[in-house]
């Protein structure tokens, strides 16, 4: 696309250098630019672009988009703009020829539930008969394209770049997690959301908002983002999504267990095996079986509900699909095995998640729940005590171990988590910095009855520590070690 075309998308505040430019691509990353590309210099939380601008002319970049002006005597094309990222990704939107405009697009947003809603709604798609692509944390999958997230919502030209593909094979729906720091740096600026979904609203990545109000404001925008403003979709039952529903001036569409919500869980029934809803819907209710467990995720499907009506799936689909989702990868994930354990992996890293996960496992009347969990460093310090706090008050016994320690020591990290356990008064507990230690540990140590939950790292496939990730996957360690017990002889033969 000529470069001069390209620049209707913006209002640059200067422009050095030729117009006539042919762009092949466009990147943030000095790394991925090729011959003919538009480098954007942004300014990163550790480096800034500008550094980096020798890196791209070298890989044969044409042009740069900053918020600086150019250098004396720049030589090529240089875009000064007020807001780098903002322009990035209209700039983005229209070089990939605004592939959201020809699909249905869903945007989840919140604290939890996010990546269980895109599958919930992915199957319920794919029973309508629809090609549902989905972005999220796990990974970034539909027709013509499959690989695993780098984060949760990429970058504004991968972004498109992905939309493009899913539309051009035949894609009818696109369904994003959306997080706050994609809001915050505009990535999904230009994408065209039929659907927006809040979810809930709890303490996590503060260490990037500083406050739950900046939290919540990031979140929010993406109820703003489109001027057809269309339809929202919020947790009814939720305070911030209380505050929400209150300040959006679209059409919304409420979910939850209050008598308000229009979708509405009415009954239930929570077993280890299983979860039966009722659910109340203006002019009917339907009762829904599904495989995932615990009260949380009747908030997941019911924005899965919610979402699947407003955009005219009819019931029976939307049943069919949720009852097909057999699990989530890493989300309450029960591992199968030939010990009569009952063993659960969860992505749970902040408090609020921990309590909800263990509060739902105890519901199923364990002898013991056995916990192993840590927390990441480099993140959000002020929520190790806190963890501490709510595994010393739902466990009977606790493993602390390491999670990501990134560049930070593991064991200052488990210190933190342990006063927290000190502080309730409970006992049962062991320091254990290996990882998979501390999980053979909790499976020697646990019998049938027991409840073993791994949690904090999920569906991950790997664990940072000094800076280097090293392959590790907490269910896939869970059953080499359990394939090693089998092995083992018992009762001293």
């Amino acid at each position: 696309m000529k470069l001069i075309q390209l620049l209707k998308a913006i209002r640059p505040i200067n422009l050095i250098g030729p117009e006539d430019l042919e762009i092949t691509g466009l990147t943030c990353h000095s790394k991925k630019v090729e011959p003919g590309f538009l480098f954007a210099a942004l300014k990163g939380q550790k480096y800034h672009g500008l550094n980096f601008i020798d890196e791209a002319i070298n890989r044969g970049a044409l042009a740069i988009l900053s918020e600086t002006s150019p250098p004396a005597n720049w030589p090529l094309t240089w875009i000064e703009v007020r807001d780098a990222r903002q322009a990035l990704a209209l700039l983005a939107a229209e070089f990939y020829g605004h592939p959201s405009s020809s699909m249905k697009v869903i945007g989840i947003t919140g604290t939890k539930g996010k990546t269980t809603i895109t599958y919930l709604l992915e199957s319920i798609i794919l029973k309508a008969a629809g090609k549902p692509a989905v972005i999220g944390t796990i990974n970034y999958r539909g027709p013509g394209l499959f690989e695993e997230a780098g984060r949760t919502t990429p970058e504004a030209p991968d972004l498109q770049k992905m939309l493009r593909i899913f539309l051009d094979h035949g894609a009818t729906h696109a369904i994003l997690e959306v997080s706050s720091h994609s809001l915050s740096l505009n990535r999904v600026l230009g994408v065209n959301f039929d659907l927006a979904i809040f979810t809930n609203l709890s303490p996590e990545h503060l260490d990037f908002h500083s406050t739950m109000e900046d939290y919540f404001e990031a979140k929010k925008k993406l109820f703003f983002l489109n001027k057809k403003k269309r339809t929202a979709i919020v947790n009814q039952d939720d305070p911030w999504g209380k505050r929400l529903i209150s300040e959006l001036p679209m059409t919304t569409i409420t979910f939850g267990f209050e008598p308000e919500a229009l979708i509405r869980a009415s009954h239930f029934e929570l077993t280890e095996k299983k979860t039966k809803i009722i659910i109340s819907y203006p002019g009917a209710e339907v009762e829904i079986e599904t495989s995932l467990l615990g009260q949380h995720n009747i908030y997941n499907v019911l924005a899965a509900f919610a979402a699947a009506l407003a955009l005219n799936i009819d019931i029976r689909a939307i049943s069919e699909g949720i009852k097909a989702v057999q699990f989530i990868p890493g989300r309450l994930e029960k591992i199968e095995n030939d010990l009569g354990l009952s063993i659960f992996v969860d992505y749970a890293h902040t408090e609020s998640a921990l309590e909800r996960v263990l509060e739902t496992l105890r519901g199923f009347k364990p002898k013991r729940l056995i916990v192993v969990f840590g927390c990441g460093g480099d993140r959000d310090p002020g929520k190790r005590e806190k963890m501490g706090e709510v595994a010393g008050r739902w466990a009977d016994l606790i493993f602390v171990t390491s999670d990501n320690p990134r560049n930070e020591d593991p064991m200052a990290i488990i210190y933190e988590i342990e006063r927290g356990i000190k502080r309730t008064g409970f006992k049962k507990y062991f320091l254990e910095p290996d990882r998979r230690q501390a999980i053979k540990q909790a499976l020697e140590i646990a019998r049938r009855g027991d409840i073993v939950v791994v949690a904090g790292k999920g569906h991950e496939g790997y664990q940072e520590i000094a800076g280097q990730r090293f392959p590790f996957n907490d269910g896939q360690v869970i059953r080499e070690i359990l394939k090693e017990l089998a092995k083992e002889p018992k009762n001293g033969t």
